[in-house]
């Protein structure tokens, strides 16, 4: 009942890459809305939208009885059914129809259950392995699969919602760690071959996919596990195969989880996967180690453009598991840490203390993580409580037991580790009991460490009192996909931490100061706008007096700054793997310009689906450190264009009359398809620098030249 991260064989091709963030699924009621009645006949886009999950009784009444326990005792958790007798249920929990009738007692109408008996489970660790063995797929059809559906079909419970997540640890195991990597075990590589993972997901797919009010989540790893370039699409491969096996369709899946049972964060506040220290890219780092994401949010963002170009549909959501990945406590960095080097910058600013990403099992220093949130944040349906917070990921030492877990070092204390975690200790909780059993000493330390705080625990002082509401909200400009906003602080009586954004009615981004500019907009729309405060203590402000903007229309420009965007071709091919890009930025203006408030957007075709893109800086005259470059999707395609290469400045001043010197750029696609630049909108043949009017500039979001197309 655990999951594990495997590092990838370490590579130093300094390959930079931008996750693209996928479209917002709609839905703005918390978890704890007043529930509507669902409907039988037709599936909701984003179950989580308008409910009212269960609270399971057995984990809650656990919880309250720790010291400060019960303010978070009534958060929603899955229900594992980690084995067959967990379905009627044993003398030590109840069983899937009393979990049922209880949530209908409780007025909820969603319930979330981890499907999770796999045949030969959990094949590169020990604590979680099941009972079945690898060849029993024909009993974990009959004598799992089956009676679940058969509950779940029963008509006293169409009203619920039924949330499925898949199989943790399953198909992932198959990509990493089945052989060639020194991560691989002779288990993974038998499940491979006998294909008994990839037939038992389909099949539950399939079986409880039928079913009108069933919602199926993939597992789908962590990005410690899968975010290397070598993996992310590989994967995509694998769980497109897997939902398509066993008479299951794409269509009987909802959507993917990451990060199940895992500890890795939602957000790292403070390194980016595009950062640079002294002109060093921080994906070189040990830490990092030239994985494309290094935290929840943009890996799940990532991996759902690479599922959608494997066949999924474009509307899949995808969940992230908040129940352990807080990292809250005095550990947490406030800020930054020092330029002195990559890994002093990336050690000292990511909020993730693990000793290596690797690690799974009890962690040391961990703590409760966002509470469980409808649509948080683009391509998000809910962040979830999946492993519910005080159960073991795996006993410290050999345990005897009839559950099939075996005992595995990585939750040993002392044990210095393997190759998937990089030969390091291991950073577990000493004394730890076996799986999915309770470990009061691991879930006082969750709350203790939870971020954002939790009132009452120890970790947020006891503060219950909100900011007040942000005022003054208010338009500062607007372009034909972005909306900029400026507001005067709240306050608080302990401080106020940052401010939550929202867009019509939902949470389109949080910012610590006192602006935010909202892109990816549509042009000539109308969008209103409402701003929260928030403290340390998690308390949330009222919202704001709502505001209203409207994105200009297509095209226009003209500002008066005097900057202009010069262009030359460095790629004669316009049909091979790259677009190579020579920009300038020229003042031709009175007067000097802040870089730091410049975005040159230079506009292309992706031309089909892809995983993601990469972007380089290979040369600037005024340093790539300075440079910053990312790849951004328009909500809707344009003519020559649906996504743009966004250049950005870390900083400086452009003199009246200077130019930023050459900048040779390249972007290209993630699994390295070929592009046809004959169509996009900003490409010219030229090869000397000239002006370019179709590659546009903003200062502080508002158009100064050039012409959108």
């Amino acid at each position: 009942m655990s999951s594990r991260g495997s590092t990838a064989p370490r590579r130093r091709r300094p390959r930079r890459t931008a996750a693209l963030a996928a479209g917002a699924l709609l839905g703005a009621l918390s978890l704890t809305a007043v529930p509507q009645t669902a409907s039988a006949a037709a599936k909701l886009d984003n179950p989580y939208v308008g409910a009212k999950p269960y609270v399971n009784p057995d984990w809650s009444a656990r919880a309250a009885a720790e010291p400060g326990g019960s303010a978070v005792a009534n958060q929603p958790t899955f229900v594992w059914l980690d084995r067959i007798a967990a379905i009627n249920g044993t003398s030590e929990a109840r069983g899937l129809k009393a979990h049922l009738d209880a949530a209908k007692a409780q007025g909820a109408n969603l319930v979330q259950l981890v499907i999770y008996d796999l045949p030969g489970r959990d094949c590169a660790a020990l604590a979680s392995n099941g009972e079945l063995g690898a060849d029993e797929l024909g009993r974990y059809q009959t004598d799992y699969i089956d009676p679940i559906a058969a509950v779940l079909a029963d008509p006293a419970y169409a009203s619920l919602r039924i949330v499925n997540l898949v199989e943790p640890d399953s198909l992932p195991n198959l990509v990493t760690n089945a052989g060639g990597t020194a991560g691989s075990t002779p288990e993974c590589a038998t499940m491979k071959a006998n294909g008994n993972y990839e037939k038992g997901v389909g099949y539950a797919l399939h079986k409880l996919g039928a079913l009108p009010n069933t919602y199926n989540y993939i597992d789908a790893g962590h990005h410690g596990w899968l975010g290397w370039d070598t993996n992310l699409v590989p994967s995509a491969q694998e769980f497109k195969k897997a939902a398509t096996t066993s008479g299951a369709t794409v269509d009987d899946v909802t959507g993917f989880i990451v990060n199940t049972a895992n500890y890795s964060p939602t957000k790292e506040p403070y390194v980016k996967i595009t950062d640079t220290v002294n002109g060093t890219t921080v994906r070189q780092s040990k830490w990092i180690d030239w994985n494309q994401y290094d935290d929840e949010t943009t890996y799940a963002q990532g991996l759902r453009s690479a599922l959608v170009a494997q066949g999924f549909a474009s509307g899949i959501g995808m969940l992230i598991d908040t129940s352990r990945n807080g990292w809250g406590g005095s550990a947490r960095p406030a800020g930054p840490g020092p330029t002195t080097g990559v890994d002093a910058y990336v050690d000292g600013g990511r909020v993730d203390r693990r000793i290596h990403a690797g690690n799974w099992c009890n962690q040391s220093g961990a703590g409760l993580g966002e509470r469980p949130t409808t649509a948080p944040d683009p391509g998000v349906d809910a962040y979830v409580w999946a492993k519910p917070p005080g159960e073991s990921d795996g006993a410290s030492k050999a345990v005897d037991n009839d559950e099939g877990k075996s005992f595995d070092r990585m939750c040993d204390p002392t044990y210095t580790g393997n190759a998937r975690n990089g030969n390091n200790p291991t950073g577990a909780l000493p004394d730890s009991p076996l799986a999915g059993h309770w470990f009061p000493a691991q879930f006082r330390q969750l709350l203790a460490n939870a971020y954002p705080p939790v009132s009452g625990s120890g970790g947020g002082g006891g503060d219950t009192q909100a900011p007040t509401a942000p005022t003054g909200v208010a338009v500062s400009a607007t372009t034909a996909d972005s909306v900029s906003l400026t507001w005067r602080a709240a306050t608080d009586n302990t401080g106020v931490t940052g401010y939550d954004v929202y867009r019509d009615g939902v949470r389109a981004g949080s910012v610590t100061g006192t602006s935010y500019t909202d892109t990816g907009l549509s042009a000539s729309t109308t969008y209103a706008y409402t701003v929260k405060a928030k403290d340390a203590a998690g308390n949330l402000s009222a919202a704001s007096a709502a505001v209203s903007a409207t994105t200009k229309a297509s095209g226009g420009g003209g500002g008066s700054t005097g900057l202009k965007a010069q262009y030359k071709n460095n790629d004669s091919s316009a049909t091979d793997n790259q677009i190579r890009p020579g920009l300038q930025l020229v003042n031709s203006g009175s007067g000097a310009v802040d870089l730091s408030k410049v975005t040159v957007r230079y506009w292309f075709t992706g031309d089909a689906a892809s995983a993601g893109y990469q972007t380089w800086c290979d040369y600037a005259q005024i340093g790539c450190s300075a440079v910053r470059t990312a790849v951004t999707a328009l909500p809707a395609g344009r003519t020559g264009a649906d996504h743009t290469l966004d250049v950005t400045f870390t900083s400086g001043s452009l003199a009246a009359g200077a130019n930023t010197g050459d900048l040779q750029l390249r972007v290209a696609k993630a699994d390295w398809s070929a592009f046809d630049e004959t169509n996009d909108y900003s490409r010219g043949t030229g090869t000397s620098y000239a002006d370019a009017p179709k590659v546009t500039v903003y200062v502080g979001g508002t158009l100064v030249w050039g012409t959108e197309p």
